[in-house]
């Protein structure tokens, strides 16, 4: 008998299929395959592995953190505010005008002085269900502690202009600054100037704003048509910004126009097309690492993501942001004071970790009669290297005593991330 295909002794011949129907092929050659097709694998892994890592190192290097806040906090902790709520979180976000930075020195004068041109107090709940940032107008008279400088020379405490106190010395200043105001202890802070925000918003591609009416303000690089439109960093930082020839000039108006942005753009970072997408959640985290200085706390990308992660969480209508309770200083109507007992209500609901309720109708940005609308900041006393000297007592002398708070608290004008700037 002939051996037929597949026999002992008899080589299959090309093209003859063996008897389970697969090719012959010797056992040796197809072991040498999967060892070969297993290494490369191997290699592809290792590779992806590496290539992970790097970028995540990579990403975790662009982040500043900063200690000396930290140790400077830790000789104040006695004076400081305790929390009331465990895993409630209050993070401090101050958006720095500092031109000293690469780029930054384009917007505005040539000086390397810094004022807390935005300062936001975000309100994380324990239960990670609402977030609530208000905005504290950097016009609001304020008293500013005894602070240590850089140099570790002492500033004199003051009632004076709420922003005086991160270019007087720095951070840990307006920290403290807003621990007196709100009584809320501030657990982190993140710092983010023009360049980095301007980042940011060209990570995501843009953000979508509505305009009513054109808006054109020289001082801020400004020039926009009306209208529905997408603008790139370099337009959003002129429209969070613009303050000089816009509506009416306020800063309370331009406050608005910042948390309607900033609502804007977590509904972008929020949307899947971003965080699904590595492409573009790549660039994303690479613009947001380069552009913050932090705490110790929040300086790590792990640290960061789990922050982004948690706000991500958070339906778009129970992110909040409104403006706290302000109306002018009567000595001084380019100024503001806290509207009592609203402000100090507001602040306590924070504290205490309850939502705080945003009423159904808006007002108008500014109940500032036209006379007396502000013009440019003027420059604190001393910015030459001199101490700035108080303002006189008698000029700013309380008028009334705080009321005292009410039963039922109040509603307060804001918005949501879910009406974002068009809403």
């Amino acid at each position: 008998m002939t051996p037929g295909p597949g026999t002992p002794g008899r080589p299959n011949r090309p093209g003859v299929r063996g008897p389970l129907g697969r090719p012959g092929v010797p056992r040796r050659r197809r072991r040498r395959w999967l060892r070969g097709f297993a290494a490369l694998l191997a290699v592809l892994l290792l590779g992806f592995t590496g290539l992970g890592w790097f970028l995540y190192q990579r990403l975790n290097g662009n982040i500043h953190t900063d200690t000396a806040t930290e140790e400077e906090l830790r000789r104040w902790e006695k004076e400081r505010p305790s929390a009331l709520v465990a895993g409630a979180q209050n993070i401090l976000i101050i958006g720095s005008d500092t031109r000293s930075g690469t780029g930054n020195g384009q917007y505005g004068g040539a000086d390397d002085s810094q004022r807390s041109d935005t300062t936001i107090l975000l309100h994380l709940a324990a239960d990670r269900k609402s977030a609530t940032a208000v905005s504290l107008p950097r016009d609001l008279m304020a008293t500013i502690p005894s602070c240590r400088k850089p140099d570790g020379t002492y500033t004199n405490e003051r009632f004076a202009q709420f922003n005086w106190a991160y270019e007087l010395a720095g951070t840990a200043c307006t920290i403290r600054t807003v621990e007196n105001i709100t009584r809320i202890r501030i657990d982190h802070h993140v710092v983010l100037d023009f360049n980095g925000f301007k980042r940011l918003v060209d990570a995501v591609d843009g953000v979508e704003v509505c305009l009513n009416r054109p808006m054109e303000d020289r001082e801020a690089r400004l020039s926009l048509p009306a209208g529905r439109q997408v603008l790139n960093g370099e337009q959003a930082l002129g429209y969070v910004r613009a303050r000089y020839g816009v509506g009416d000039g306020s800063d309370t108006e331009r406050m608005g126009r910042q948390q309607k942005f900033l609502g804007a753009l977590v509904q972008e970072v929020q949307s899947e097309g971003v965080l699904l997408n590595p492409a573009r959640l790549y660039p994303v985290l690479d613009a947001a690492t380069k552009s913050v200085t932090t705490d110790p706390g929040l300086g790590s990308l792990k640290r960061l993501y789990n922050l982004v992660r948690t706000v991500r969480g958070i339906p778009a209508d129970r992110v909040q942001f409104l403006t706290v309770p302000r109306r002018p200083y009567p000595y001084n109507s380019a100024r503001d004071e806290l509207v009592q007992p609203d402000a100090d209500q507001l602040f306590e609901q924070l504290r205490r970790d309850r939502r705080v309720t945003l009423s159904a109708h808006v007002r108008p940005a500014d109940d500032r009669p036209a006379a007396v609308r502000p013009g440019r900041e003027p420059e604190p006393e001393g910015t030459d290297g001199a101490e700035p000297q108080p303002p006189p007592p008698s000029a700013y002398a309380t008028t009334t005593a705080p009321s005292p708070l009410p039963t039922a608290p109040p509603t307060y004008e804001g918005t949501t991330a879910a009406r974002g700037s068009c809403g």
